[in-house]
C-alpha cells in the first residue's frame, strides 16, 4: 500500500489547501512538518524529509510537493539518491526568478539533474511564481511527466484549489 507524504511550501498549507484535502482523504497521507515554515533553510528541510521517509518502505513512498516543497523534494532526491515510488510536484516555484524574494536559504540554484524515480509536474499557464516554459524546462531536466492544467494560478487556495479531485486522479498515475 502506498504511503503518501505531503511537503508544503513556505508557510505550510492551510486548512483549505488541496494538500490538506489530500491528507484528510482516503489516501494514506502524512504531512512532513518543518521546524521553520517562514524562513526555511534547505538543508534542514531535506533532512526532515529524509528522517521521515527512511522510517518506511521506500518502494511504497510517494512525496507530494507544492511550491517551495517541490524544490525541497528535488534537492532531497539529488543529495540522498533514495529510490522511492515517485513524486507529484505541483506548481514548483522558480526560486531563481527576480520576483522570488522570500527568505528561503540554500534552495537556489535549483538542481537540473534527473531524479531516479517517477515524477509528475503539474503547472499552470498563469502562475506568478513560475513561467510555464520554465516549468516545462524543469520537467525535462528532472525527467518528469509534464501536465499543464491551464489557467490555474499557483494551484492553491487563492486560485480555487481546495478539494482538488483532479489532483488525486493525477496522483494515481504514480
Amino acid at each position: 500500500m502506498n504511503k503518501y507524504f505531503i511537503v508544503p511550501g513556505l508557510g505550510n498549507s492551510g486548512s483549505n489547501h488541496w494538500q490538506t484535502f489530500f491528507e484528510k482523504s482516503e489516501l494514506n497521507c502524512k504531512r512532513i512538518n518543518q521546524l521553520e515554515w517562514n524562513s526555511p533553510i534547505c538543508e534542514d528541510w531535506i533532512q526532515t524529509i529524509d528522517k521521515e521517509i527512511m522510517q518506511h518502505n521506500l518502494n511504497d513512498c510517494v512525496i507530494i510537493g507544492h511550491s517551495l516543497g517541490c524544490a525541497t523534494i528535488v534537492h532531497w532526491a539529488i543529495k540522498y539518491k533514495r529510490i522511492i515510488k515517485g513524486a507529484l510536484l505541483v506548481a514548483p516555484s522558480d526560486l531563481e526568478a527576480e520576483n522570488y524574494t522570500f527568505p528561503a536559504k540554500g534552495f537556489s540554484p535549483i538542481p537540473r539533474e534527473k531524479m531516479n524515480f517517477k515524477t509528475i509536474i503539474v503547472a499552470s499557464n498563469n502562475d506568478k511564481w513560475i513561467k510555464i516554459e520554465r516549468a516545462k524546462y524543469f520537467a525535462e531536466c528532472w525527467g518528469s511527466e509534464f501536465i499543464n492544467i491551464g489557467n490555474a494560478g499557483h494551484i492553491n487556495v487563492d486560485s480555487g484549489y481546495g478539494n482538488w479531485y483532479e489532483g488525486i486522479e493525477i496522483l494515481k498515475k504514480i
